[in-house]
């Protein structure tokens, strides 16, 4: 294996859309193969370019436990015309979160999840207008009442963004649901978690109760609310874009792990 793979995907910014607007320069490596492929491999499945194994960042095979997710991430590399630009392989660079750090210590990733129910995006309620209130209530309510009914987590509300302690037997009955003996799907899920702000939702969506556009929406209520009486914040929709190719990576992982 050849460690110039892991090296494409070094020190590379974490939000490339905002390096771009500071002015900085993103070095993009010619792409120096001819096809991706997957083999069989002592991880499951792996990543071939040119019948040669890839290696991430932490130089460890780039390898995922399911074929498909694997065919998945080749085809990210096919897709890479005359450079290889990793801000356009979102399920790539999931893998190589998960490979290189989730799996080494899931704890502190579990740990991070659990802390956004103590928090959660949908516990916190406008108090006006009216109209946001309504869809707010819409979009999130079923899902409260999904953990409420299937869970057994019963969350409380607030409105505005004074904090609210939420009761220590819903944060548990909900904490059940982290998968820390599953390094891929609590990577993918801590994902979904981050990109939401929403632990609900990202459990929602692992166990099926959403689908990944479903669990978007929920996520952008204020914002979609925020542009449809204000008007479109075309900065804000290219970061949003960009998101939303990190969260359908992650969406995937928990679709065909589940």
């Amino acid at each position: 294996m050849r460690d110039i793979f892991g090296e494409i995907f070094e020190n590379q910014p974490s939000d490339p859309m905002r390096a771009a607007r500071r002015g900085m320069q993103v070095p993009l490596r010619a792409r120096f193969y001819r096809e991706a492929a997957v083999g069989e491999a002592a991880e499951g499945f792996a990543v071939l370019l040119d019948h040669k194994g890839v290696r991430t960042p932490g130089r460890n095979n780039l390898a995922a436990p399911e074929r498909a997710l694997a065919e998945a991430i080749a085809a990210e590399w096919a897709a890479q015309q005359d450079t290889i630009d990793p801000a356009k392989m979102p399920l790539t660079r999931l893998a190589n979160v998960i490979i290189d750090a989730v799996t080494a210590a899931p704890g502190p990733v579990a740990d991070e999840v659990e802390s956004y129910l103590r928090s959660d995006l949908l516990c916190y309620r406008a108090e006006a207008p009216e109209a946001l209130v309504a869809r707010q209530a819409e979009q999130w309510d079923p899902i409260l009442g999904w953990a409420r009914e299937t869970l057994g987590a019963r969350f409380v509300l607030a409105q505005g963004v004074v904090h609210v302690a939420q009761p220590e037997a819903a944060v548990a009955a909900a904490r059940r649901l982290i998968p820390r003996a599953a390094p891929w799907r609590l990577g993918a899920l801590n994902s979904a978690t981050t990109l939401t702000g929403s632990a609900l939702i990202a459990l929602a969506l692992s166990a099926g109760r959403l689908d990944a556009e479903a669990a978007w929406a929920a996520a952008n209520v204020d914002e979609d609310w925020n542009m449809a009486t204000w008007g479109r914040d075309e900065l804000a929709l290219e970061r949003r874009a960009f998101r939303f190719a990190e969260f359908k990576a992650a969406a995937l992982v928990l679709e065909r792990l589940r």
